[in-house]
């Protein structure tokens, strides 16, 4: 069972030219000249009758006759461009008046791609054709390409939200038999207690990994729901350093705090913005210095910062989903995104600077916010 969809390049339909004139022999000639396999002709005699056509069909070149009466070509022409249907086919100007500059310039200005002479060379026209024949397959090729890569990355991010929906209640499970295990066994067994602690761990890891890309999900899908409350950036944050110290140490968090500190916000994402700012410096620096700005009546700035270095090429490109391989103990490569996309949420902004030795991350978020990412007036 193939479950691949289908090459687009075996299934193009024919392609649609529309030519209009109004004396019958020359569309009878033009017929003769262009019809075959894979092109489909729609003969117009009129203005009229060309627009009629045009609200039928999807066209990829129109060869237009210049002089007809009541709708000549470069009305049509102009007509074409106004619609959002036919705004983008094509226009060859086909006209049996001398040279002139000033018509061809109006030919051109009413968007004509080409402005022919008759008699007109059969060579000519059937090159002019073939070439426009080919831009429009490609175009139609591509798009049909975008859509089924889009329908096939659609499916995928389904199916990893609903796989790490469903992985969150084995990852349970094994918690609470690894704290069950831990009461049962004997405290002295300390090679036995330790795997446990190693067990413990990892599914925390894990646990943070699933939540990490039900998060992205979430963002990516437009689910994401933010609920905007009264609260204290201080308090949110004081109890993110407070987790954060006990597994890596107290010691290795400061914080600082001036100002007024309270928003509105949606505090479990305020506090994400917060636990993953922190991890990241934690993980890659000895210390975390973290300081809150409450001075500006409009904003509250959150600061993070380490010893350390980024790369000048990658802080444009920090906050990118999963810009960096995956380690086991880094994770995903996830965390910064969702903070930038948590941040954008609440209507405010994040960056990433290098200052005096230390890797510094800032965001800026507004006191009021109407939940729907922009900043409440």
């Amino acid at each position: 069972m193939n479950l691949l969809p289908p090459d687009p390049a075996q299934s193009q339909s024919p392609v649609n030219l529309l030519i209009v004139d109004d004396v019958p022999q020359n569309l009878v000639a033009m017929q003769a000249l262009l019809q075959r396999e894979g092109v489909n002709l729609l003969l117009a005699g009129s203005g009229a009758q060309a627009l009629e056509l045009l609200l039928e069909h999807e066209v990829a070149l129109a060869l237009l006759d210049v002089h007809m009466p009541e709708i000549d070509g470069f009305t049509l022409a102009e007509l074409m461009r106004g619609s959002h249907r036919s705004r983008t086919v094509p226009i060859i100007f086909l006209t049996a008046s001398p040279d002139d500059p000033l018509r061809a310039f109006k030919g051109y200005e009413t968007g004509a791609v080409d402005f022919l002479h008759k008699p007109v060379a059969p060579q000519v026209i059937l090159s002019k054709v073939n070439v426009f024949i080919e831009l429009y397959q490609q175009r139609q090729l591509l798009k049909a390409r975008n859509e089924a890569l889009e329908r096939a990355l659609k499916l995928n991010e389904t199916m990893a939200a609903v796989l790490t929906h469903d992985l969150r209640t084995p990852l349970s499970a094994i918690l609470l038999c690894a704290d069950k295990l831990a009461l049962e066994l004997p405290q002295d067994n300390a090679g036995a207690q330790q795997t446990l602690q190693f067990l413990e761990a990892s599914t925390l890891r894990m646990a943070r990994m699933v939540e990490q890309l039900l998060d992205f999900s979430r963002i990516r899908s437009g689910g994401l729901r933010l609920e905007a409350v009264a609260c204290d950036l201080r308090e949110v944050t004081h109890a993110v350093i407070a987790e954060a110290g006990s597994a890596h140490g107290h010691e290795r968090i400061r914080l600082d705090v001036v100002g007024d500190t309270r928003l509105q916000g949606d505090m479990d994402r305020l506090g994400q913005i917060a636990a993953n700012l922190v991890g990241n410096a934690l993980t890659h620096g000895s210390e975390a210095l973290v300081q809150l700005d409450g001075h500006d009546a409009r904003t509250v700035v959150l600061r993070v910062s380490n010893a350390g270095h980024i790369d000048d090429a990658l802080l444009p490109r920090l906050f990118e989903p999963f810009k960096a391989s995956f380690h086991q103990s880094k994770g995903l490569g996830l965390g910064l995104y969702i903070v930038d996309q948590f941040v954008r949420a609440h209507g405010g902004h994040i960056g990433a600077r290098n200052e005096a030795g230390q890797v510094v991350f800032e965001a800026v978020l507004p006191r009021r916010w109407d939940g729907t990412g922009a900043t409440a007036t």
